[in-house]
């Protein structure tokens, strides 16, 4: 970084490599957390019969797969430590055209459609502050997106800077929240309710497995750290610990989070909800806990859009390089030391899908796909 604060680029025109391994921590676990948490809890507890136990379990295991899945992108990412991860992966393993399939989707719908997802969440939220019509809504979503492009242009290291500091305030609202809900428990409210079924039946086995697709979902996000592989100092060191033990963190934190609402609702609670973290704030400290369960999301989702940002067009310009995309997207901006181009063109994509509001159904339809080619990444 020179004294203006911004990014040099090296001789070779190459990204610089300004990541220390707390950035990398940060990215993963503020990517991760969005909106899942705040919402998922409810229904897994229902799928699971309404037992605790099994509902936990869930969370655990969804987190030990996503942990070994970050133990093999560990070892990759410091094996190969380039811009564009997890499709530099496929490219050497499986050939450019499985990387150029994987880079187009992801383009397309899986990255852009994310964070225009995100965005448009975003507008639902700013409603307890401000009413918006429904043209109000997507010009907060555009607005989110473009504030977010134009810290990550400008600057690499500021705008990890900025993702350390959000997702520091989103974890301490997480944790806090969870502390005060324990805090606040309801005497009797879980006694009612048995924690383990007297025997696990088929019935509930099948829920636990519906179940642990909102959990993986909850999850999302972790891999998208490798995309800046080729941005962290001493990655071979750095990059396995800190993808590790960003997942590792996920488990404890949504684990603490999920007891803190029980404890404040108890299962019968919970598994009525689809706004638990609302709800049961607001059963632990009154009524007027809406407009905070609204900032703290707020803040989340800030934070998982600026994640998506600083790593996602690490691939498109990973692409670019290999012939596989707009050869002007291969560009670092010769003042800011950024992929600026990629960038730019990955957030007016999904500036596109979040004012047309399409992308939900292509995202939705994309998701089985997505898997595969993590799987695949674990092949390599």
């Amino acid at each position: 970084m020179n004294a203006d604060g911004l990014d040099v680029v090296d001789r070779h025109g190459n990204l610089a490599r300004v990541l220390c391994p707390r950035d990398l921590i940060l990215i993963v676990i503020g990517t991760v957390i969005g909106s899942g948490i705040f919402l998922v809890p409810g229904g897994v507890l229902r799928l699971a019969g309404g037992f605790p136990g099994p509902a936990l379990l869930v969370w655990v295991v969804g987190g030990v797969l996503s942990l070994l899945g970050a133990l093999a992108y560990g070892e990759l990412g410091a094996m190969n430590p380039e811009a564009g991860g997890l499709y530099v992966y496929l490219r050497d393993a499986f050939g450019p055209l499985t990387a150029f399939l994987y880079g187009w989707t992801f383009f397309l719908v899986i990255a852009t459609g994310s964070a225009a997802t995100l965005a448009v969440a975003s507008a639902s939220y700013v409603q307890q502050f401000v009413t918006l019509g429904p043209i109000g809504e997507k010009l907060t979503a555009i607005t989110l997106l473009g504030i977010v492009a134009a810290i990550n242009v400008r600057s690499t290291r500021r705008s990890a800077d900025v993702q350390n500091w959000s997702t520091a305030v989103k974890i301490a609202a997480l944790l806090a929240m969870s502390a005060g809900l324990l805090a606040a428990r309801q005497v009797g409210s879980t006694a009612s309710a048995p924690f383990w079924p007297a025997s696990f039946t088929p019935a509930i086995a099948s829920g636990m497995g519906l179940g642990m697709i909102g959990v993986l979902w909850a999850y999302e996000g972790w891999q998208y750290v490798t995309f800046s592989a080729g941005e962290a100092l001493n990655p071979q060191r750095t990059f396995p610990r800190a993808i590790v033990l960003g997942t590792a963190s996920l488990i404890g934190i949504y684990i603490f989070a999920n007891v803190g609402y029980l404890a404040a609702l108890g299962p019968a609670g919970v598994a009525r909800s689809d706004r638990v973290a609302a709800e049961a704030v607001g059963a632990a400290i009154g009524s007027g806990a809406a407009k905070l369960i609204a900032a703290a999301i707020l803040v989340s989702i800030f934070s998982a859009t600026n994640g998506l940002t600083i790593t996602a067009p690490r691939v498109y310009y990973a692409m670019a390089r290999d012939g596989l995309f707009f050869r002007k997207l291969a560009e670092v901006h010769p003042r800011f030391g950024t992929p600026a181009l990629s960038i730019i063109a990955g957030t007016l994509w999904a500036m596109m899908l979040a004012a047309s509001g399409t992308f939900e159904q292509l995202l939705t339809y994309v998701l089985f796909v997505v898997w595969i080619f993590y799987a695949l990444g674990a092949a390599c």
